[in-house]
């Protein structure tokens, strides 16, 4: 480590001890003796501090992830390696690589990582948390310095969902330069082209970031071709040391040709190949956001924010299994007609954070309050009838045979407060009560209109609380528990087919996570962390049959109860070390116990009992497990992850059928191989392969979109990327 390191380091301790003496009043400052170490390996992921960004967040497990120091695949986001070191984390492969990452934690559904209240630079991005939650928008991974996740039982500052928050964090500019500007070109397998271009800098009390990126890949599979392009611009206006202004936009679209299902025999022969050359998917969001900090006083901070997520996303398909061809009509010399899906959000929020360090005694407490308020507009129209040919067109014939609007509002309060109870002890109790409602309208062809509109309330309260015992200044021991809430969501409500009914009683999903865990870097070369955690999920939905006038329907209705037990395991160890050179070995492990404890749900023979079976697309083992090597500005990670198997659906259909709508998941390993060189302070240069071995493998057979059936994973790609600054 050279000199400029070591005072910069000196430097920022003694303005943190500095701070937290003004801060707690303290009459004398005492500076403990602190030791710098060089021990690369371990930077890359670090847990987040008790109190950050005026959330209080001591007691629970958090990872942040730096993603200038892995040596991944950026132009791809291949999500297994940006998370290779968080246990549990399940990457399900989608929309083609490169496009959108759907990641879960903890055995829940990595749909567009809909589990999570998804931010950017502390700003939500989901779409429409009561319509649809998924996070559409889509910004490239170039541009993130840092991934922050926070587990459930930290989700009542940020929201009801089970599976906690996940923060995407922007690069920032260079505020010692006046103006600055980097690229991160690359080119790779399967025509990937992909540049990534940014400028920032400071002038006077203005602080600018801007980026470009775009990129184009003709896909690993047949009719998989995809481009897209994201911009955003922030500006930050500090007014003086106690209050800034920060103002963003930011748009992501890409447009993604859907090859299409396959079944088993169709996978086993060549996966490359695809089912269908028509069908297109295409999402394009904004998010303008306005964000104050100030700081009323040396002991308390309040943060504003308001924000808005704005666009559409919109399909256009020939539907059907993977066994039914989309094949020119003989009769009539063209194809069919294919199916138009749109949907258009609108989405405004207001969120305020305000968090007060005080003084019980000699003991200091912080306390913190969230407010959020919500109003959301969101229009979907479907099953279009589009064109008979093969571009991406979504003009319709006629009208839309479901064509709705679900109106939201919510305002939601979360108080909690940390209770030092010695300088090593803190407790944390929460509270967290929201209220919302929706209203949905609009008019379905094969419904009658009079069962069409649903108001659905959306009130509850949720208590939560966290633990946090420091062993020492490296060691720590945490536990917690909250309560979280699947809300109802528009597709839950709107039946699919005209054999599908509405339903009138859904209820939310509603349970809680639990976690105790140890946390410890004390021994100088190794880190680790071990965690057992229970997440308990009541009135899950799906699907029944039900009798109505002698007619057989099937019903959207809460099916019953599950419950997950398991167990996540980090630890990375430096194996040697030399004078200008380390190797470091990791391991991010999770053992999940993961079943439904009551439970029915529609089958070939009536409703049949599902208690006791697997959850869906949770596998029992994942473990992903590394050696990097560093030589002076050169790191190489070969890693490799192993997946157990899985099953499509509730009732663990083993055999597949011909369509491979459901049926197990096999297990597999996947091995890469990732380089970065830093050649210059402002000069890098990154070369990967990705799935070295060429191994064959899916990671679900998905229910809804992009239809039931197998989407093969990448094979073996090689990408090289080239980045410098000015």
């Amino acid at each position: 480590m050279n000199i400029k390191k070591l005072l910069s380091i000196g430097l920022f301790q003694c303005v943190v001890a500095y701070s937290y003496a003004q801060n707690d009043s303290i009459k004398t400052l005492d500076l403990k003796e602190f030791q710098l170490r060089d021990f690369r390996g371990l930077a890359p992921v670090s847990p987040l501090p008790n109190t950050h960004r005026n959330f209080l967040i001591g007691g629970t497990k958090t990872e942040s992830i730096q993603i200038s120091q892995l040596p991944a695949n950026l132009a791809d986001k291949t999500g297994r390696q940006l998370f290779a070191k968080i246990p549990g984390g399940f990457v399900y492969d989608m929309d083609g690589s490169g496009n959108q990452i759907n990641f879960s934690v903890r055995g829940l559904d990595g749909h567009r990582s809909w589990e999570f209240n998804v931010r950017q630079n502390g700003v939500m991005i989901n779409t429409d948390i009561y319509g649809y939650p998924a996070s559409h928008y889509s910004m490239p991974i170039e541009a993130v310095e840092k991934i922050e996740l926070t587990r459930g039982t930290g989700a009542l500052q940020y929201g009801q969902q089970f599976g906690g928050m996940l923060n995407y964090i922007l690069k920032e500019p260079d505020s010692t330069k006046r103006f600055s500007f980097e690229n991160l070109s690359s080119v790779g397998s399967f025509g990937l082209l992909s540049t990534f271009n940014a400028i920032g800098g400071k002038v006077g009390k203005l602080t600018y970031y801007a980026y470009y990126q775009k990129r184009v890949s003709e896909g690993y599979r047949r009719n998989s071709n995809s481009k897209s392009d994201a911009q955003h611009v922030g500006l930050t206006y500090q007014f003086n040391d106690k209050l800034k202004l920060r103002g963003e936009l930011s748009r992501s679209t890409y447009l993604y040709r859907i090859p299409g299902p396959l079944n088993d025999g169709m996978f086993a022969e060549d996966p490359k190949q695809a089912s269908r050359s028509r069908n297109y998917y295409s999402p394009e969001i904004w998010i303008p956001a306005l964000v104050l900090d100030y700081r009323l006083s040396a002991r308390t901070s309040l943060s504003w924010t308001v924000s808005g997520v704005f666009g559409q996303r919109s399909s256009v398909t020939f539907d059907g299994f993977a066994n039914k061809p989309d094949l020119i009509d003989p009769a009539t010399g063209v194809y069919a007609h294919r199916n138009v899906d749109i949907d258009n959000y609108h989405t405004r929020t207001s969120e305020g954070r305000l968090i007060h360090a005080y003084q019980l005694g000699a003991l200091k407490s912080n306390f913190s309050a969230n407010f959020r308020y919500f109003n959301n507009s969101m229009d979907r129209r479907q099953r279009g009838q589009g064109t008979t040919g093969s571009d991406y067109d979504i003009s319709i014939s006629g009208e839309f045979q479901r064509d709705m609007n679900l109106k939201s509002e919510s305002f939601a309060i979360a108080l909690e407060n940390q209770f030092y109870l010695s300088e090593k002890l803190s407790i944390t109790p929460g509270l967290r009560v929201e209220m919302g409602s929706s209203k949905m309208t609009g008019r379905i062809d094969y419904i009658q209109d009079a069962k069409v509109p649903k108001t659905i309330a959306y009130d509850f309260a949720a208590l939560g609380i966290n633990a946090n015992y420091q062993l020492d200044r490296n060691s720590r021991v945490y536990a917690g528990f909250s309560q979280a809430n699947r809300p109802v969501i528009f597709q839950d409500i709107i039946p699919g087919n005209p054999l599908m009914l509405i339903s009138d009683n859904l209820k939310d999903s509603f349970g809680y996570n639990a976690e105790v865990g140890w946390e410890n870097s004390s021994i100088p070369g190794l880190k680790y962390n071990i965690t057992l955690f229970q997440t308990s999920i009541g009135n899950r939905l799906g699907n029944i049959y039900v009798e109505q006038e002698g007619q057989t329907y099937i019903q959207k209705t809460n099916i019953g109860n599950s419950l997950t037990n398991g167990i996540e395991f980090y630890l990375d160890y430096q194996l040697w070390k030399g004078s200008n050179w380390t190797l470091n070995f990791y391991t991010s492990t999770s053992l999940m116990d993961a079943k439904y404890t009551s439970g029915e749900i529609a089958g070939e023979d009536g409703n049949q009992d599902i208690s006791g079976n697997r959850i869906e697309a949770v596998p029992k083992w994942l473990s992903r497990n590394g050696l990097t090597g560093y030589f002076k500005g050169l790191q190489v990670l070969l890693q490799h992850q192993f997946v157990g198997e899985t099953y499509a659906d509730v009732l663990n259909t083993e055999t597949p059928p011909e369509s491979g709508a459901v049926g197990r998941v096999p297990s597999y390993h996947v091995w890469d191989l990732n380089t970065s060189y830093q050649v210059s302070s402002n000069f890098i240069v990154r070369a990967g392969i990705n799935n070295l071995l060429n191994e064959s493998y899916f990671t679900k057979r998905p229910q809804m979109y992009p239809g039931p059936g197998i989407w093969p994973s990448d094979g073996r790609s090689f990408v090289v990327s080239v980045g410098f600054k000015l």
